[in-house]
């Protein structure tokens, strides 16, 4: 066996809202194999999430609710660490530092708190505005050389990148510099009601996402009430159909079928028996995963024990980080 380390790969999702089908066929699926090649760290990032009011009781719901499903949809706590970002000190002590190695002119064009300030004008506050370094931070003290990241996130890579190149050529190679890892072509699912947007588990509009923990006769209804067009026609065409590329991306991805196939299958036959396939595709997809989860989160002694788990770990790696950038700056060792 070799003793080269593994490559680290680090993600994470807010607990907040509810996870959508697109947060499992978009990333949480996709995450699952990695562990065979990376040592993988999962994290519930409720620190970042009270950028934006919450409800304190709703708020620990959801993370106990996130991590069941997490491992409902296959991420195995053995095989991958498995956290909630607050349960480890590290992440708030190295953004504090990374905030002085981070320009306001960089913060200053972060574009998601242009768009957050815009829909939250009551409360613009200093850390919806520095987020982007709470991130780098999640990512820098695992020292993670992969980071899964959609569209949304790319810039915050990007600055994360710059914040470890300055303070590495100031101090040596204390971080290493991530890269990002792109999800799958295909995986991107959008939203029911608003084909060229993606599905959202924080969406206004309870018919236009596909959660987990829908019940079968709830997806049947949304799926029949999802936006198509006045035709019938059944192909892939993103600019002139929107919603039918959605609805078969959706097909394809939980039932492996591919789109030639489904054009085959569908084509001319009228959108209802190819909103039926959908919806019948996606139960099946589900079944499991929300018999999984009913048993898991019936168990909070179980869940709990995950987290001190994956905290223990994960605050391994991270003050062995956090250690290294303390040398580096000078302070004195605890």
């Amino acid at each position: 066996m070799s003793d080269t380390p593994r490559p680290i790969v680090l993600s994470g999702i807010q607990p907040s809202g509810r996870l959508t089908l697109g947060n499992y066929l978009g990333a949480i699926k996709n995450w699952v194999p990695l562990s065979a090649s990376y040592d993988c760290y999962y994290m519930l990032v409720d620190l970042h999430a009270i950028t934006v009011r919450q409800d304190p009781a709703v708020l620990r719901e959801r993370a106990f609710e996130f991590l069941a499903l997490y491992i409902a949809c296959g991420l195995d706590p053995a095989r991958n660490v498995l956290f909630v970002q607050s349960h480890v000190p590290a992440h708030a002590r190295l953004a504090w530092v990374l905030n002085c190695y981070t320009q306001m002119g960089e913060l200053n064009r972060m574009t998601q708190f242009k768009d957050k300030s815009a829909k939250h004008v009551d409360n613009i506050n200093a850390g919806l505005y520095s987020y982007p370094v709470l991130m780098a931070a999640d990512i820098l003290l695992y020292q993670a050389k992969a980071v899964p990241v959609g569209d949304d996130q790319k810039q915050h890579l990007e600055l994360t990148r710059d914040i470890a190149q300055r303070f590495n050529n100031l101090y040596g190679p204390v971080f290493t510099v991530p890269e990002p890892m792109i999800p799958p072509v295909g995986a991107r699912i959008m939203g029911l009601q608003e084909p060229t947007k993606k599905m959202s588990k924080s969406d206004d509009a309870e018919t236009n996402a596909l959660y987990l923990l829908d019940s079968p006769d709830v997806i049947v209804r949304k799926l029949k009430r999802a936006v198509t067009d006045t035709g019938n026609e059944v192909r892939y065409d993103i600019n002139e159909k929107p919603g039918v590329a959605n609805l078969m991306s959706i097909l394809s991805a939980t039932s492996g079928e591919s789109f030639d196939s489904i054009v085959d299958r569908y084509n001319g036959q009228g959108y209802g028996k190819f909103k039926q396939a959908v919806a019948d595709a996606v139960v099946a997809c589900l079944e499991p995963v929300q018999a999984k989860y009913n048993e898991l989160r019936s168990n909070d002694d179980y869940l709990r024990g995950v987290l001190r788990d994956g905290a223990a770990r994960a605050s391994a790696k991270a003050d062995a980080t956090l250690k290294r950038v303390h040398d580096a700056l000078g302070f004195i060792p605890e």
